[in-house]
């Protein structure tokens, strides 16, 4: 009798414990999570981005972007990538995405590289936070360790995309709640607007700073009309660089604009605009090195963010649909 009770409390502990290796797999994040599933990930991730970013720098801007878009709809979901199909509507269409957010093809691609080597384990979520890493670091930027072991929305939203995802024109107290939002600081937005070292923009998201702002260079302004028109809808999709000094090397650059009053965008501008975050505006202009380890930081925290608590997940087969 004693024996079987034995059994029975080893067979207990045995089963508690898968309970809670299962959960620590499917509910924590981390840098080695796919360590063993799939241990060549992000060599292969990093091959494919290299890849990408010789056919064309600007992708690694896009990528960032992208990844930064995913994130702030329903966590780091991979929502972002699914394609409106049939009833099914997703946040592509969505204001600040549609005609704008680009490089879907290249997490295509790099979901395809992974599959063969391992099928059904690596979420479009990671591959993604993946991908904005490799970017910015084959740019000349920082790298970090990302956190894995995202899951892949079966649900996106319009809605939220529409709302959510700070807008070009917002003021100072604007963004600071809108990232609050996204549990990120005031600092976490500082730091992660510094990504705009590196990218462009369309006229139509810059156009009323350009003319109607009263905080910018005169000079750099009359630079902008040059290929932004006044009158919408004329030039609305011309493209001009984030970073007026070095658009496709990630450094600091963007920082000494907004000193200079040659931020492109308001929703750029406002962070050195006589407000809370002049001060920390300037020390990012003098010191790469405190910008680097500030991004990093608040790179972690944002692609730490997850879906509302009994979301369905899956792991996307293809990252534009819904497992059938």
């Amino acid at each position: 009798m004693a024996l079987c009770s034995s059994c029975r409390t080893w067979t207990w502990h045995c089963l508690l414990a898968l309970f809670l290796l299962a959960s620590a797999a499917y509910g924590q994040l981390s840098p080695s999570f796919y360590a063993k599933s799939c241990p060549t990930l992000e060599l292969i991730v990093r091959a494919t981005m290299i890849k990408a970013l010789l056919a064309e720098r600007r992708m690694g801007a896009s990528l960032l972007r992208l990844h930064f878009h995913d994130c702030f709809v329903q966590g780091c979901d991979g929502s972002i990538l699914l394609d409106d199909v049939g009833s099914f509507v997703g946040e592509k269409t969505a204001f600040p995405n549609v005609n704008s957010v680009r490089g879907y093809e290249v997490i295509d691609e790099i979901k395809k590289n992974v599959e063969l080597v391992c099928p059904g384990v690596v979420s479009c979520a990671d591959i993604t936070a993946l991908a904005a890493r490799d970017g910015v670091f084959l740019l000349g930027g920082p790298s970090w360790a990302v956190p894995l072991g995202h899951r892949d929305s079966t649900t996106a939203s319009l809605t939220q995309a529409n709302s959510d995802l700070p807008g070009p024109s917002l003021n100072l107290d604007q963004l600071i709640a809108a990232f609050a939002k996204k549990q990120l600081s005031p600092r976490d937005l500082t730091a992660l607007s510094g990504t705009h070292t590196i990218g462009f923009s369309q006229c139509l998201n810059f156009r009323d700073h350009i003319y109607n702002g009263t905080d910018i260079d005169p000079a750099f302004a009359a630079l902008r009309k040059g290929a932004c028109p006044a009158q919408a809808p004329n030039g609305d999709t011309n493209l001009a660089p984030l970073d007026v000094q070095t658009p496709l090397f990630f450094d600091n650059a963007y920082y000494r604009n907004l000193v200079a009053k040659r931020g492109l965008l308001n929703s750029d501008q406002v962070l050195f605009n006589g407000g809370s975050q002049d001060a920390l505006v300037r020390q990012y202009a003098a010191n790469p090195a405190l910008f680097a380890s500030d991004l990093v930081t608040a790179m972690i925290k944002m692609a730490s963010l997850t879906p509302p608590s009994g979301t369905p997940t899956q792991i996307r087969r293809n990252c534009r649909v819904v497992n059938s």
